[in-house]
């Protein structure tokens, strides 16, 4: 009995060895439908390759680490400088060695929902990891280079395991601990592309949630950030206690 399309791209989702006599088969059948099908199965295959030695490369500090019989690494990354609101949020993950996050990234190219799957693959599969914040009050106060240093320095005091050494996204902190900073880490080590989506998924949470306190501002489209639609809110409504005082064009009012 032939099979139909339907049931072919069911097989095809299933498939990963194009040498098996299933996929053998499948590629002889000449119907249009199918060999569309067995196209877009390569080029399934060819995204998946690319997303593996993507992986690889991401990997290549923690195995030069891992090698040196250094296995508690931690990934640190933050998210929140540039708004005009809100604290800036930052991460730390310490992943197991074995781990298999292929597809991760740095949280910016990533799709919402890729983040949120991630993020729970982070939580449920990593060694510890750990979320720190500074407040507006506090960016205001120590200013925003500073308030970063301290929402990390609060992240790595969350995790569960002492890291023996802190991958970090073009930072160094005044901590006790060996670090290697990395300019855009969160694109080349996979531990930092975890902590960013893990920073990055709590901060648009919680200017959700502001969104909903103060209707009229817009939070949870901008994230705080410094938008039209944000701006003439500002203009409108005047500033609340989440604005950065510090900030232009806020400053001064």
């Amino acid at each position: 009995m032939t099979q139909t399309i339907e049931q072919i791209k069911e097989i095809l989702s299933d498939l990963t060895d194009e040498k098996s006599d299933v996929f053998i088969e499948l590629k002889n059948d000449q119907r249009i439908g199918v060999q569309k099908l067995i196209a877009k199965w390569y080029r399934e295959q060819e995204k998946i390759e690319m997303a593996r030695a993507k992986f690889h490369k991401m990997m290549e500090y923690e195995k030069n680490l891992y090698g040196q019989n250094i296995t508690l690494i931690a990934g640190v990354d933050e998210v929140g400088r540039g708004p005009l609101a809100g604290p800036v949020v930052a991460a730390a993950v310490i992943l197991d060695q074995e781990n298999e996050l292929i597809g991760l990234d740095d949280s910016k190219k990533l799709s919402k929902e890729k983040r949120q799957y991630f993020v729970e693959r982070i939580k449920s599969e990593a060694i510890s990891y750990g979320i720190g914040m500074a407040s507006s009050v506090e960016i205001d106060e120590l200013n925003i280079y500073e308030a970063t240093k301290l929402a990390m320095k609060r992240a790595i005091e969350q995790l569960h395991k002492i890291p023996e050494h802190l991958l970090i996204d073009a930072m160094k902190l005044p901590m006790e601990i060996s670090q290697t900073s990395i300019i855009k880490g969160d694109a080349t080590s996979i531990s930092i592309a975890a902590a960013s989506v893990l920073a990055k998924e709590t901060r648009d949470s919680l200017m959700v949630e502001l969104g909903k306190e103060h209707p009229h501002y817009g939070f949870e489209k901008h994230m705080g950030y410094g938008t039209k639609e944000h701006l003439e809110a500002i203009e409108q409504f005047g500033i609340i206690h989440e604005h950065r005082k510090s900030f232009a064009p806020i400053k001064g009012r």
